[in-house]
């Protein structure tokens, strides 16, 4: 039966590798060592932590001859500066640079909430101090209330533009906001039962959603503050405001929210209508399912949705939209670590492929890869290394426009049945996610060239890292129970020992290979032999799966 109980024994090595790979971008063999051994309810606590960001903001190096530098927090317009698409990059390598830096949910739920309330950061959010105020936003509710969230989204001067609700007026109402609010942010659709119309809401509580937020505006030059978050916000035009009373549908219980002639009176108006919207059992439910689809797998039964679902969503209901108790409930439950039925070994561990940027931020957290510090070397970490690297070579030869989803839909992975996260694994993006290690390892672009101006040291690796380096069969198996779900047989120790062994030729081959280059620090041998195992090893089945 799938339960919500805590787990009650303290986390081995599996679950441990298991709790971080989900909450976390980050993960080193220290953090694990840190987690094993407690209770898993104790680990979700120490990952609940609303941690300072390293990169106040990002610095575009651009032109090298006179830099823009800091330009979010310029007073020009945001629109004035050149390189826009450039500068959105650079924000994405900002948000991504401050999610390696602490292990922490944050950052998980700020991308969990970008999964939610999708904008495309190259497809029409606007310049890109607009995407910066946005991610922002995100990072400030991940640990918060994503009913207030919902309201705040609604004034994001990147969400007015991206979805059009600027151009959104009394007189000519554009519903683009309006839907995609109901459709895909909140309650989502539920079953047809006519033409345009859902078990959920129909066209008529569109078109008076429509209204609710006809007159809010995007705020060109970010001068007004919201007082909450500290964060630019877009304005009320109340001249533009649908003055009317607002009656919704059946599915609301025909609710009508007062038409205001006030500035405040319109802020009301949309409060209203978000506090109607999260009175539905749907809309938390359908929140529930993002998590569960996000934290714990594609798919469920209908034991899952009665036992797991359900309960997570009267949990936040009954906390008032707040995301941190369902987060500990999933995170510490024996579902989560797959300990409620007889095999566990079915079900949750290792059933997601990861994400490209699941695969990257691993990848340079459990190897110690070495790339440019943003603040010394901002020229080579957000141009060279992140941009033309990670941004315009690695994420879109694997199939991921960080913050630019193809729709507003999302990414495929996490809504479009029945592939879901096997969307990021196809014969499509094989080759960019295989090139990933191999351009790192090398330091040099392998997909598209270039100097990547990064480095992972797979001598340094195991010299730090592993206990056992000069056995083979230990060496393999500790890199192993690092990298993947589960530990690996004697069959996958012995193929991937072959990298370190020619076939034929005994253990105590590598093991005087290894001393050898302890004892006259030539590292020729072991650094070909290790670089090969680590390519193998990272490109296996198993590290695709967390």
């Amino acid at each position: 039966m799938a339960s919500l109980n805590p787990l009650g024994p303290n986390l081995d090595l599996r679950k441990a590798k298991h709790l971080l790979r989900r909450a976390s971008f980050s993960l080193t063999r220290e953090q694990l060592n840190t987690f094993v051994g407690i209770a898993a309810s104790e680990a979700v606590n120490l990952l609940i932590k609303d941690t300072t960001n390293v990169l106040v903001e990002p610095y575009d190096p651009l032109p090298t001859s006179n830099p823009d530098g800091f330009w979010t927090s310029s007073t020009e317009l945001p629109n004035s500066f050149l390189g826009q698409g450039r500068k959105r990059g650079f924000v994405s390598a900002w948000w991504w640079y401050n999610a390696m830096q602490s292990l922490t949910l944050k950052h998980k739920l700020s991308f969990f909430l970008h999964t939610s309330f999708t904008v495309g950061k190259d497809s029409g959010v606007g310049a890109a101090t607009y995407f910066f105020d946005h991610l922002n936003l995100l990072d400030f509710y991940a640990l918060g209330n994503i009913k207030t969230l919902a309201k705040k989204i609604t004034l994001d001067n990147g969400m007015l533009d991206y979805l059009d609700n600027t151009q959104n007026n009394k007189n000519n109402p554009n519903e683009n906001y309006a839907r995609e609010f109901l459709e895909l942010f909140t309650i989502l659709k539920g079953q047809q039962v006519g033409e345009g119309n859902y078990t959920n809401y129909t066209e008529i509580d569109i078109q008076q959603a429509a209204k609710v937020f006809s007159g809010f505006k995007k705020r060109n030059d970010r001068s007004d503050i919201d007082p909450d978050t500290n964060i630019p916000m877009g304005y009320i035009n109340i001249n533009q405001h649908d003055l009317n009373y607002k009656t919704f549908s059946n599915a609301f219980n025909n609710q009508v929210i007062t038409g205001k002639t006030t500035e405040t009176g319109a802020f009301e108006e949309l409060d209203d209508f978000v506090e109607m919207v999260f009175a539905q059992p749907e809309t938390a439910k359908a929140y529930c399912r993002k998590l569960y689809r996000y934290f714990v797998k594609s798919e469920w039964d209908q034991e899952v949705e009665t036992d797991i679902i359900t309960p997570l969503a009267q949990i936040l209901m009954d906390n008032n939209y707040e995301l941190l108790p369902v987060i500990k409930t999933l995170l510490s439950s024996e579902h989560f670590y797959d300990a409620d039925d007889g095999d566990a070994t079915d079900n949750i561990i290792g059933s997601i492929i990861k994400s490209p940027l699941q695969l990257l931020s691993e990848i340079c957290s459990i190897f110690s890869v070495t790339y440019p510090n943003p603040n010394s070397d901002p020229l080579r970490f957000y141009s060279n290394f992140f941009f033309n690297f990670i941004h315009n070579s690695y994420f879109k030869a694997a199939g991921m426009e960080l913050h630019n989803p193809d729709s507003v839909a999302g990414y495929p992975a996490y809504y479009q049945e029945p592939s879901f996260d096997r969307n990021w694994f196809s014969s499509n993006t094989l080759i960019g996610r295989y090139k990933l290690i191999e351009s790192l390892i090398e330091g040099k672009n392998t997909i598209t060239g270039g100097n990547i101006y990064a480095k992972l040291d797979a001598v340094q690796f195991v010299k730090n890292k592993i206990d056992n380096p000069t056995d083979p069969n230990l060496l393999v198996s500790e890199i192993a129970d690092l990298l993947y779900p589960e530990s690996i047989d004697s069959d996958r120790i012995n193929y991937f020992k072959s990298f370190l062994v020619d076939e034929g030729f005994p253990d105590y081959y590598w093991s005087g290979t290894w001393s050898q280059y302890l004892n006259d620090g030539d590292d020729t041998t072991v650094r070909t032999r290790l670089n090969a195992l680590i390519i193998a090893m990272v490109n296996a089945a198993e590290f695709q799966l967390m």
